[in-house]
């Protein structure tokens, strides 16, 4: 038991101190469980929204400005989305699934501008905010975002760039900080059939180099999210802690629209810190945080900050009592997860991760099981409403294939002679994405001729679980989470006055999954260093597509056609 443990009062930060003297034990029930959807998505579908005011007075979430209601939530966005629709002199309300870019910081505003967006029947375009104005600038203008919306601390990064494009710059009044005012709900908006309407786009790399636009209908959303509700066995009853960015799906999908969508309860902080993760998780404040999720880079952060400061055995038996007492549910997932990382965790926690595997075009497609064992280094078996197959035979084009195994959340059927057989990981179900926006080839030859999404990773079925081996593309580097394109990072670089060649490969990395590195030829007489280079770039790269590292060469090895040999690069600067 935790009661009356007596911690040591050196080395801890006071804020964690308090929240480990103050620390209760209170292991977390599963017994009636509210699962309030467990049913596979319907034939119709609506946004997360319609959902609230049946959960009105619940807190929704908890940020540094204070604590939001569900009803909270809907009176701001009701309120933002008629502002919406008078500045676009939309008739009906309805923006007719034109494209609203919002930039927010991690707290109630973003709900707010996200809701908003469907509230008024717009397209949600999320930023980030550590993206350079470059890159804001050329979403905004790649989506055809017909207003722009900033939260209060991103008005005057935005405003040059609206002015530029020719489009409104819609300001969040600080008053969303605040408690809604009472106010009557009539003319809600319209009654839209949501369906097949457009609701977010996300950017992501690709292999072209330049960010495509993910268009997922609600149909997609709510066929992501209530496949996870139903395997994780979300309840409102649940408190997650976010700390991650809100421009890509785990941060959007997984940990924001899964909990309001069952009227839990979602923490956010502006932006990771390891001293605050820890005190959350033992804080014995109400709500208790019991469900975390994040990417292995965090995770290894977590382990660093535990090692440094929880250096006295009582206080690491206190630690782990109360993770594994009060937290019901750890995730990893948006890279590979070290088997160092997991087993560390296990020992700091006594959580055993629920590693997953998912993508901006399909969300979340495999999962290991809620309850029962956990294979490391397996991302588990389909989600309900998705099925998979492993195949080969598509690299030439899209015409025949062979399977190797197909499978959904009642099994996999392997074919004989294919035992585990590694090839292209395809994706097809309700969750898959509408189209890459404005990008109709690309749509086309992301698809099997039979209607299958190519994820381009390599995977293989063994032992009854799914196993991704890696890209197969080597001009995706996955690092801390993140999907960089290569090709996008070497047309940046190459701008730089002293860089003549260059290739981007990522290199095996226990804490970032991957590290992005450089590898440089230079022009005659000229000098580069890695600190020249970092500083440099940040001016025309997000910070997690900065080259971490550079190798300066005479010349970039190419094959008679031209083509650099990435995989040989690897081999010959990071021989295993």
């Amino acid at each position: 038991m935790l009661v009356g443990t007596r911690l040591p009062r050196g080395h801890l930060p006071s804020r964690l101190l308090y929240a480990l003297a103050a620390c209760q034990p209170g292991p977390v029930s599963h017994q009636g469980r509210d699962l309030l959807h467990t049913a596979p998505v319907a034939r119709t579908a609506a946004p997360v929204f319609t959902r609230a005011l049946a959960f009105r007075d619940r807190v929704a979430l908890i940020d540094q400005h204070g604590q939001h209601t569900y009803e909270d939530l809907y009176r701001h966005s009701l309120r933002l989305s008629r502002e919406l629709c008078r500045l676009r002199g939309c008739i009906g309300g309805d923006l007719g699934e034109e494209r609203v870019s919002f930039l927010c910081a991690n707290d109630v505003s973003y709900v707010i501008a996200q809701w908003a967006s469907w509230m008024s029947g717009g397209i949600a375009v999320p930023l980030y905010r550590k993206h350079p104005e470059a890159q804001l600038e050329y979403i905004i203008r790649d989506s055809r975002s017909a207003v722009v919306v900033a939260g209060p601390e991103y008005v005057e990064l935005l405003s040059p760039v609206a002015r530029r494009l020719g489009i409104p710059l819609l300001p969040l009044s600080p008053e969303v900080y605040e408690r809604a005012a009472e106010e009557p709900l009539e003319g809600q908006g319209p009654e839209l059939a949501w369906r097949d309407r457009g609701a977010m786009i996300i950017y992501t790399s690709g292999t072209t180099g330049r960010p495509k636009g993910v268009l997922s209908t609600h149909r997609n959303l709510e066929a992501m999210v209530t496949g996870l509700v139903r395997e994780w066995a979300w309840t409102r009853n649940d408190t997650i802690l976010h700390v991650l960015p809100l421009h890509h799906v785990h941060g959007v999908l997984n940990k924001l629209l899964c909990p309001l969508w069952v009227g839990a309860t979602c923490m956010m902080l502006p932006e990771f810190s390891a001293q605050l993760v820890w005190e959350k998780f033992l804080s014995s404040e109400s709500p208790r945080v019991n469900v975390f999720m994040a990417v292995p880079t965090v995770y290894a952060k977590l382990i660093e900050y535990h090692d440094a400061h929880f250096a006295q055995p009582h206080v690491r038996d206190f630690v782990r009592a109360a993770c594994r007492e009060r937290i019901r549910l750890m995730v990893s997932g948006s890279a590979a997860l070290p088997l160092p990382v997991l087993q560390r965790w296990e020992d700091v926690t006594g959580h055993t991760l629920l590693e997953r595997y998912g993508m901006t075009e399909i969300g979340m497609a495999l999962s290991n099981p809620l309850t029962g064992a956990r294979l490391p280094g397996s991302v588990g078996t389909p989600l309900p409403g998705v099925e998979v197959r492993i195949v080969s035979g598509l690299q030439k084009g899209n015409g025949p294939y062979t399977v190797h195994a197909e499978g959904d959340e009642r099994g996999t059927k392997v074919t004989p002679g294919f035992e585990e057989q590694e090839g292209e990981l395809l994706v097809r179900g309700p969750s898959v994405f509408r189209e890459y926006w404005d990008r109709p080839e690309e749509t086309r030859s992301a698809f099997t001729t039979d209607g299958w999404f190519k994820t381009g990773d390599t995977a293989v079925f063994k032992d009854g679980r799914y196993w991704i081996l890696g890209r197969t593309s080597v001009d995706i580097i996955k690092t801390g989470g993140y999907k960089v394109s290569a090709l996008e990072v070497e047309r940046h670089l190459l701008a730089h006055p002293s860089i003549a060649d260059v290739a981007v490969i990522g290199v095996p990395d226990v804490t970032w999954g991957q590290r992005v590195t450089a590898v440089v030829a230079l022009r005659e007489g000229h000098s580069l260093s890695q600190r020249e280079l970092k500083e440099w770039a940040r001016s025309v790269l997000a910070p997690y597509a900065v080259p971490s590292e550079l190798l300066l060469v005479e010349a970039i090895p190419r094959n008679q056609m031209g083509k650099v040999g990435k995989k040989e690069l690897l081999r010959r600067f990071y021989p295993k």
